[in-house]
């Protein structure tokens, strides 16, 4: 492999680069940012979010207690209709896709 040859090539490259100098006089310019109204209610929407947990425990602490103490009991029938009526209406769903 011979180096010089790369050199050579990149030498080639370095010479065709377009050095653009932008000169805007004495005031020099700044990039400015704005967001719409949609924009800035999204961000105030996200931080609410934020604040909020991810697991509301007045609605998670009883059933949890229950189950920790053996006291919670599904009805295998009610579960099994409720299983069934999801995925019909998943396949409903897709029908209509």
């Amino acid at each position: 492999m011979r180096i010089e040859a790369y050199n050579q090539v990149q030498q080639l490259y370095q010479a065709k680069k377009v050095n653009k100098v932008c000169q805007t006089g004495s005031a020099a310019r700044t990039d400015q940012l704005q967001f719409s109204s949609f924009g800035r209610e999204i961000g105030a929407a996200q931080a609410a979010l934020a604040g909020t947990p991810d697991i509301r425990e007045e609605l998670t602490a009883p059933i949890k207690a229950k189950v920790q103490s053996g006291a919670y009991h599904v009805e295998t029938a009610s579960f099994a209709e409720k299983l069934l009526q999801k995925a019909a209406e998943m396949e409903a769903y897709e029908e209509t896709r």
